[in-house]
This record gives C-alpha cells, structure tokens and sequence, in this order.
C-alpha cells in the first residue's frame, strides 16, 4: 500500500460514454426531470388543499411525492452538468456524500413503500378499525421511522464502501457515485466488505419487501372473498398504483445490488439506475393519477378551478 497514491477525486463518466448522443440525454433527463419535479409538487399541492384527501393513504403519497422530488434532485442535476460540461471530476468527499444522500433516499423509499403496503392492507382486511388504527399520529410515527431508518441503513453502507482504500484507477461508470461501481475501484480485495454489505441488504431490504409481498398476499387473499365483481375490482383499484412501484423500484434496485460487483455491468448498471433513480420517481405521479379520480379532481381543481 506505500506504493499507491490515495484517490483524492474520482471522475464520474456520466449518462454515456459516447459523445455524440449527449445531444439527445441532456434534453431528455432535463425533460424528465422537469416532469417529474411538477408531477409531484402537483400532488403535494393537491393533497394539502383538497379536504377530501386529508386520509392516511394520501398522506403517505404527499411523503412519497416530496421524497422522490429529493431523490431525482439528488442524481439529474450534476449528470446533466457532467454531460454538458464533460467534467465529471468529484472530490472524495463530494462523492461520499453523493452516496449518502442517494442512498438515504432510496432506503427510505423502500421503507415508505412498505408502511404504504401496511396502510392498504389495513384498509382492506380491517376496515372497522382502520381508522382508529392509521391515526394521525401513527401516521407520522411511520413515515419519521422511515427516514430514520434510511438514513442509519445508508450510514452503514456508505461506511461500509468507502472503508476499502481507494489509489487508482478513480473512473467511475456510472452518473453518480454508486455502490457497486465504486467498489469496483478498490485497490484491495473488496469481496469480505461486499459480502457484509450483501448480508446485511438481504436482512433489511428483503425483510422489507418480504412485509410487502405478506401485505399483498392478505390484500388479495381479502379481494377474492368479495362477492360482488365492482367490489373486487374497487378495491383492488385502490392498492394498483402502489403495487406497480413496487414492481418497478425493487425489480430495477435489485438488478443492481443484489449480484456481485465483480460482475456489475456499466452499461446494464447505468440503465438499471436509471429506472429507479430517475424514470420511477419521475412516473409516480402519472401512476398514482391514472386511476385515481379523487387526485385527478383534485389536480382539476387546482389548476382549472374545477368544483365538484
């Protein structure tokens, strides 16, 4: 290790490593960023002003809408920059909080979706005491929970990446400062550290997709007990938009960290990224709105005027 020079800055490559198709990435992600950012400030705004969706499904998508507008800001903006300019040189630091921040983000979307999970299947399976059970209170006692939770699991494995030493090369395949294409850079045998990180990711990640999916189970195993076929598809209407970001937050994230970073893939890596950092927190709130028609009167509302 005397022989190595410490990394001091690590140069993200950004979007892609073609030049010539930075014309056509910069004016998309700016597009989608700018959609994203308006699509969910639409539904924070339309959820604190509508009284008919002061409920605790409602209050979890306001969370879920103001945590993806953080994580889209957190990822678009400085690949954009790193696009436009051709300079993706991070400081170590820099690069340490990116991840942080990042990761933060994603845990607690993670954990919110599953209290939004928790909070269907209530409605479902104990509509009598729901809403006594979903009080205001335990509604925040949930969504502060999973902050924290984020924030502590992200903690973990930021320390975790960067306890490896760093001497070169310090290329980065990626638009921001992840995990796996980080560890990759490490000038030592990363496999030990990878492992834990792993161990640890299956516990918690999994524990929390695994509440999840019991959720659904109950959800579905409810809905096909209704006799009346309006019923079912009622209240099975209420939990679909949930259920497909689920489907596209866990199916792209995992593609990511749950292999080997001896086999991540940059151009595969990139991609999956993509999908979850950027294109799922940005399509939120055209899922969340499609087949909702308390939102879409509300967003009517909002902007037009519209009274009903």
């Amino acid at each position: 290790m005397s022989n190595h020079t410490t990394v001091t800055h690590f140069i993200l490559r950004g979007f892609s490593d073609v030049p010539q198709l930075r014309l056509v990435v910069i004016p998309f992600f700016l597009l989608v960023y700018t959609f994203g950012l308006l699509g969910n400030f639409s539904i924070i705004m339309a959820v604190r002003r509508d009284s008919r969706l002061h409920s605790p499904m409602y209050f979890f998508l306001k969370n879920l809408s103001f945590l993806d507008m953080c994580y889209t800001s957190a990822t678009i903006p400085k690949a954009v920059a790193i696009s436009f300019t051709g300079s993706g040189v991070v400081s170590y630091l820099e690069c340490v909080a990116q991840l942080y921040i990042i990761f933060t983000f994603a845990c607690t979307e993670c954990f919110l979706l599953t209290a939004m999970a928790y909070d269907r299947c209530l409605a479902i399976l104990r509509p009598l005491l729901y809403g006594t059970i979903m009080s205001q209170k335990y509604c925040h006692a949930l969504v502060v929970t999973a902050w924290v939770s984020g924030a502590i699991y992200s903690a973990f494995h930021t320390s975790n990446t960067f306890s490896l030493p760093y001497c070169g090369p310090n290329v980065v395949e990626h638009f921001f400062c992840d995990m796996p294409a980080i560890m990759r850079l490490s000038c030592t045998d990363y496999h030990l550290t990878e492992d834990v990180g792993f161990a640890v990711s299956s516990c918690v990640v999994m524990s929390s997709l695994a509440l999840t999916v019991v959720s659904y189970i109950g959800i579905v195993a409810t809905v096909l007990r209704i006799p009346s076929v309006d019923g079912r598809w009622k209240a099975f209407s209420t939990c679909s938009s949930h259920l497909t970001t689920v489907i596209l937050f866990y199916g792209t994230g995992s593609f990511v960290y749950l292999r080997p970073a001896s086999h991540y893939s940059p151009t595969l890596g990139r991609l999956a990224s993509i999908f979850y950092s950027v294109v799922t927190p940005s399509l939120n709130p055209v899922v969340y709105c499609l087949r909702n028609k308390d939102m879409k009167f509300a967003l009517q509302k909002l902007y037009c005027g519209r009274k009903y």
